[in-house]
Parts: structure tokens; sequence; C-alpha cells
């Protein structure tokens, strides 16, 4: 009934509890997808290794290609009726997938979503919700509790996270409508409003039934050297979701958009990974501030209820106060 997609890298030292919770389910009518993506580690070594023990677990490997290209082998490769998606340092509680597919059923919903929750270093857990309560919803309701807040809340107050291993998808849909990844970042989110504009009816169990752990080197914590392309590419695969699925009320998205992806830009040009000093750190923001993608937001809005830290790089980003933004930077990563 159920295909799970994980695709791994480098992922020797939690690959065997992630498939150990597949495995641990209550509910038993599955196929594991593992996708080795051209780990150097014993990663693809472990995972043949439990294809050998269990006939339902199945494993491809490739050469390294990204998250989005193992996602994407693995949506080839699955039979299920439905398709899950489980990162390779995440974990299922035993009754995610038996709850998740009873709420489909029973309501002959096309979809299925649950909360999740989120798992420290140092032992501390504590849960986040469903994007809407326990309940089934239409196409509207889907449209603004997911795929609006995906385009327009990104930047004012508590932003709308795209987790895609939330949900349990229709394999049907995402098959005849070619929906696949695509990037090295911000792919979820793209995934997610293509999905969730076709989608008819969402059945919601509103309990923590994923395990995510807060990872600290994860790729959101690494420097990215090209992510002002990675970023073009995402805005660009939204505007063109927004005319294919004609995606209204969402007003300024644009440019909320943008602004977020200013924020995760100067955090980026600011990782400890990054090679270059601090003055051409400094350059590097001024030139982010300057830039074609990220100049139009900056004159034209000012975001309000930004949360946290980042509500102070907004101010100091419209005040152009480029070298105390540098200093307290530097003053932050001094401490990692």
């Amino acid at each position: 009934m159920i295909s799970i997609i994980v695709p791994v890298y480098q992922a020797e030292k939690l690959i065997e509890a992630c498939i150990q919770s597949v495995l641990d389910q209550t509910c038993q009518d599955w196929e594991l997808v593992l996708v080795d993506d051209g780990s150097t580690d014993s990663s693809g070594i472990i995972c043949d290794r439990f294809a050998e023990e269990d006939k339902r677990i199945h494993v491809f490997h490739q050469e390294n290609k990204g998250v989005s290209e193992a996602r994407n082998m693995g949506i080839m490769n699955a039979s299920g009726e439905f398709i899950a998606f489980l990162d390779s340092d995440d974990r299922f509680e035993p009754d995610m997938l038996s709850k998740l597919l009873s709420a489909a059923y029973e309501h002959k919903a096309d979809s299925a979503g649950c909360g999740h929750m989120n798992a420290y270093s140092n032992g501390r857990r504590a849960a986040e919700g469903a994007p809407l309560p326990s309940g089934v919803y239409g196409p509207k309701e889907i449209g603004d509790a997911i795929v609006r807040p995906l385009l327009r809340d990104r930047v004012e107050g508590v932003l709308f996270n795209g987790f895609i291993w939330k949900y349990l998808y229709s394999a049907e849909i995402i098959k005849n409508n070619q929906i696949r990844f695509s990037g090295a970042y911000l792919e979820d989110e793209v995934f997610l409003i293509e999905y969730f504009s076709l989608a008819k009816k969402l059945a919601v169990v509103d309990e923590p039934l994923y395990v995510y752990y807060i990872n600290p080197v994860s790729v959101t914590r690494k420097y990215l050297k090209d992510f002002i392309d990675v970023f073009r590419h995402s805005l660009e695969q939204k505007r063109k979701l927004v005319l294919q699925y004609r995606i209204g009320g969402i007003d300024g998205w644009e440019l909320h958009t943008c602004w977020a992806g200013l924020l995760i830009a100067v955090g980026n040009e600011f990782a400890p990974k990054n090679p270059v000093g601090f003055f051409q750190k400094r350059r590097n923001l001024i030139a982010l501030c300057k830039n074609p993608l990220f100049k139009d937001c900056i004159r034209k809005m000012t975001p309000k209820g930004v949360v946290g830290n980042k509500d102070t790089v907004v101010k100091l980003i419209k005040a152009g106060q480029y070298t105390l933004l540098s200093l307290l930077y530097a003053l932050k990563n001094r401490k990692r």
C-alpha cells in the first residue's frame, strides 16, 4: 500500500535506526525504497544487508546527484498506492503509517498529514502540530493552510515549514502529473505547492507521528556556495506554478519570498564554513543587497513581526548598516 522513499548519503551512523523504525511499523503493508546517493561510507553496504534480510526493502545505488535526484529515483521505482518520505537521520513513530493510511481510507482522501516531534542533540523534545487540526479538508482549506503559506508566509510571523515527510501522498497524483523534485535546497516547498494544488482531499491526524532530529550539520546549516542560483531556480519554479494553477490570494508573495531568500543568503554568507575573510564577506553582503533579486524587496517592503534575531538583520539591512551587521555575524559565529 505504501512506498517509503529514503535518500541515503553518508548516513552509516543513523540509517540502521531509520530502517528499523520502518520495520517496527504496526502497518506492515509497505515497501522501503532506499536510494544510496553515492555514499563513500558504509551506508550502501548497510542498506544492502537489510534488503537481503527483507524482500520488501529495495536498494538503488547511484552516483552522487543530491537529495532531489535521490527522491526522484525513489518515485520512479515506487509501486505503492501511496508514497511517504523519510529522511535517513529521522524515524517514524511505530503507528505513523497505520494512522495515516486509516485516515486516508476512512475519508476516501488522496492525502493524509500529521504533526511531528522535534528531537534535539541534548535529548530535548518538542512537539509541532499538523498544518490543520484533526479532520478532513477540501481544496480551498488545503490551499489556505498549505499552498498559500508556502508562497506568502515566508518572512513575517512564524514560518510555515515545507516539510514533505509530514504527509502521505497519492502516487497516482505524483506520477500522472510528473511531479518531481528539483534543486539542492528549497525543493520541498516547490514539491508541496504543486502536489497540494492538485490534491482534492486531505485527512489530518494532529499527532506527532514523525520524529525529526535537529542535525547541527544538516544542509540548512552548511555553506552553500551557489545559494543565489539555487534561490533563483526556486523562485522561477514558484512563479510557473502560480501561473499554471492560477493560485490567488497571495498578493506580494514575491517580495515576501525574496526577503526570506535574502535573510537566508546573508546567514549563508557568514556561515563558518565559508572560507573567505571578514572584509570579503562584508563586500559580498553589500553585493547581495544590490543584487536585482533582492534590491526591489528591500526598497518596496519592510517586513513586520519578523521573529527572533532576523528582525535585527532586517532593520540593519534597511538602514544600510552593513559593517555593523557583518560584525554581529562574526561575533555570533565565534561562539560556534
